[in-house]
């Protein structure tokens, strides 16, 4: 979710690249084929993204964090300043709500690196020490960490937005300036031209609840029937608590880069958009746990219910 309900982008007459990463499809339109070189490079930068944030393959950067019984100090790359800035903001921004150390929280509840979707023992939940960005990480210059103990990243609140990004900016710098990426369901469309988004229906893939219109900008979408297992479990957690939100099912937010768009569409499960407004410019639909479905004023896109 979305997905896509008709097409005047980039690629309506040009090519297509389908892969799959990040234990999600891709698809990349641009108006001229792209080359193997630059295909080959893409996937490159994906896998090296990967090392470093997925906290469900062994050797990466975040599972060695995860790993250390002392903590320790760890440089990422240069590209990381986003996503940390991004977690500053929005831990403030939503209370506590939005936080990347909510992976242990995620592991106990099954949602672990061997998808095991089997909540730990209740009492081995009660025992879990709640670690917090704000308190148990400092951050040394743009891009280095410093921890005093094991801690579990997660970045899935802004990651793949992220690396939309990243993958877009290389499109441009190779002279594919004009290109749509969709990840999942989230975009970043780079075109003067406007393309029309279905909002995907949280229980039924086949119906849409309205349209959004995008041109130039970059759509995510996050809603709690994803990755949803066991009794009532899914992804979007509550950092506070440790336990899935209830109050909101799905968020759609359209901005200027998908980083933001991503990481605003969790934080919406938290706060309202007006409160998010007073730092960042974007427009959004929320469908709340009552079945209303709530845009923003001035959201571009019309809505059926």
């Amino acid at each position: 979710m979305p997905h896509h309900s008709s097409e005047t982008g980039p690629a309506a007459a040009g090519t297509r690249f389908t892969f799959e990463a990040i234990g999600t499809h891709w698809t990349i339109d641009t108006a001229r084929p792209l080359t193997d070189g630059l295909r080959c490079q893409m996937l490159a930068r994906i896998d090296a993204y990967d090392r470093t944030w997925s906290r469900f393959r062994p050797n990466s950067l975040i599972r060695r964090i995860a790993t250390a019984p002392h903590g320790g100090t760890y440089t990422f790359p240069d590209h990381a300043t986003t996503l940390f800035d991004l977690y500053d903001r929005l831990g403030e921004l939503t209370d506590g709500a939005v936080d990347p150390l909510v992976g242990r929280d995620l592991e106990l509840l099954g949602y672990d690196a061997h998808y095991t979707l089997t909540p730990a023992a209740p009492t081995e939940r009660a025992a879990h020490q709640r670690r917090t960005w704000a308190s148990d990480i400092t951050r040394h210059g743009a891009t280095t960490l410093i921890t005093h103990g094991p801690v579990l990243i997660d970045t899935g609140a802004a990651g793949k937005g992220h690396l939309i990004d990243l993958i877009s900016a290389e499109l441009t710098r190779a002279g594919h300036g004009t290109h749509l990426i969709d990840a999942g369901g989230d975009l970043r469309h780079q075109s003067p031209r406007t393309l029309r988004i279905g909002l995907e229906h949280p229980d039924d893939p086949t119906r849409v609840l309205g349209i959004a219109r995008l041109r130039d900008k970059a759509l995510a979408a996050s809603a709690t029937n994803r990755r949803a297992w066991g009794n009532g479990l899914h992804h979007v957690l509550d950092a506070r608590t440790g336990t899935p939100t209830r109050e909101v099912r799905a968020t759609w937010v359209v901005t200027d880069d998908a980083a933001t768009a991503d990481a605003l569409a969790t934080a919406l499960f938290f706060t309202t958009p007006q409160h998010l407004a007073t730092v960042y410019e974007f427009t959004a639909v929320r469908l709340h746990a009552d079945g209303r479905l709530a845009p923003s004023p001035d959201f571009d896109g019309e809505l059926f219910t």
